[in-house]
């Protein structure tokens, strides 16, 4: 049987597991519909994932939530180009930029700064304190990003991983904001880490723009 994902494609969890899938070359099933309007959940998502967050996944009867437990039993359960590296030293740096990720970026870049600005962008009242606030803590991570990256192609070495598809929605989120776009510039390698990423096609095949005026 053909994998579920289920969860909506504007969310920067769904779009990790999306980008795993896409990349291991796996066809699966996508379950959309808006996390935010529980009208809209299907009637035993709380079955699938208690805490009411997104994505959840199912294979062959074995259900899963959790975006980074998605994307392990993605690259676990199924033939395909490797998204971990098979070094130990790489694989722990994999780790490493994925944690770094949720617990660091996550929320000043996509939860403040992106929310905020698409506000702005829309013409609707914005937390300007909130993304003065959160500035300081992105430029702290994309510095400690660009030193994790050094001179690699990709977050975790040569080849495109679990760390980059984590990478992916958050950091395309953060540059809708001139101020993401500008921070981004303070680190050439993270420049072109993006530049070359972006390109990817699972990338832009799985982009929703954030709808604006």
């Amino acid at each position: 049987m053909k994998p579920v994902l289920m969860g909506p494609s504007y969310s920067v969890y769904v779009r990790i597991a999306r980008l795993a899938l896409i990349e291991k070359g796996v066809d699966y099933d996508h379950t959309e519909f808006d996390v935010f309007d529980r009208s809209d959940w299907p009637a035993d998502w709380l079955e699938r994932q208690p805490f009411g967050l997104v994505p959840a996944f199912e294979h062959d009867g074995f259900r899963l939530y959790e975006a980074r437990a998605i994307t392990r039993y993605v690259e676990e359960a199924f033939e395909g180009p490797p998204l971990e590296p098979s070094r130990a030293t790489e694989l722990a740096r994999m780790e490493q930029v994925i944690s770094v990720l949720d617990g660091q970026a996550y929320r000043p870049m996509v939860r403040a700064v992106f929310v905020q600005t698409l506000e702005r962008a829309r013409k609707l009242d914005y937390d300007a304190e909130a993304i003065a606030e959160a500035l300081p803590k992105t430029a702290r991570c994309l510095a400690a990003l660009a030193e994790l990256l050094g001179d690699q192609t990709y977050l975790a070495g040569a080849a495109f991983s679990r760390a980059d598809a984590q990478a992916v929605p958050m950091f395309q989120y953060f540059l809708f904001a001139e101020e993401g776009q500008q921070q981004l510039q303070a680190h050439p390698n993270l420049e072109r880490w993006w530049t070359q990423v972006s390109a990817r096609s699972s990338v832009q095949s799985t982009y929703t723009p954030p709808a604006v005026p």
